[in-house]
């Protein structure tokens, strides 16, 4: 595994709070989700890639559309993120979902499930003696 060096793990925080306000603030395209987050980011070491992991909440539809708006407005946002943030090079954006928030959901509630069937068994065990 490739560690990341502080001045890049820096140079990611500030891309992702600006391409965050971006997203957020300044993209007026009706594809785009208003729940829309910007989850993580990983620009290369050379500044001339960036990987942007987004967030939708929302049925696939609204998923897929914000995938598709956000990849039609990359050259505006890229050029916003230039004016925004003063980089040796502005990355090439590319957009992916990011699916972990509701795996993490989904994930929890099936633990909980499991834990009130345990207790309910559990109960009924002790009234039964």
């Amino acid at each position: 595994m490739k560690r990341t060096s502080i001045k890049n793990t820096r140079i990611n925080g500030e891309v992702q709070k600006e391409l965050s306000k971006i997203i957020s603030y300044e993209i007026k395209d009706p594809r785009i989700s208003e729940m829309t987050s910007v989850t993580s980011v990983n620009v290369t070491p050379d500044l001339k890639e960036c990987k942007v992991y987004i967030s939708v909440f929302g049925d696939d539809k609204a998923k897929q559309d914000t995938i598709e708006g956000l990849k039609s407005a990359s050259g505006y946002i890229r050029r916003q993120l230039a004016s925004g943030i003063n980089l040796r090079n502005t990355p090439e954006l590319t957009f992916f979902l990011d699916e972990s928030i509701e795996y993490a959901i989904n994930m929890s509630k099936k633990i909980d499930d499991v834990i009130g069937e345990q207790s309910h068994e559990e109960d009924k065990g002790i009234n039964a003696e």
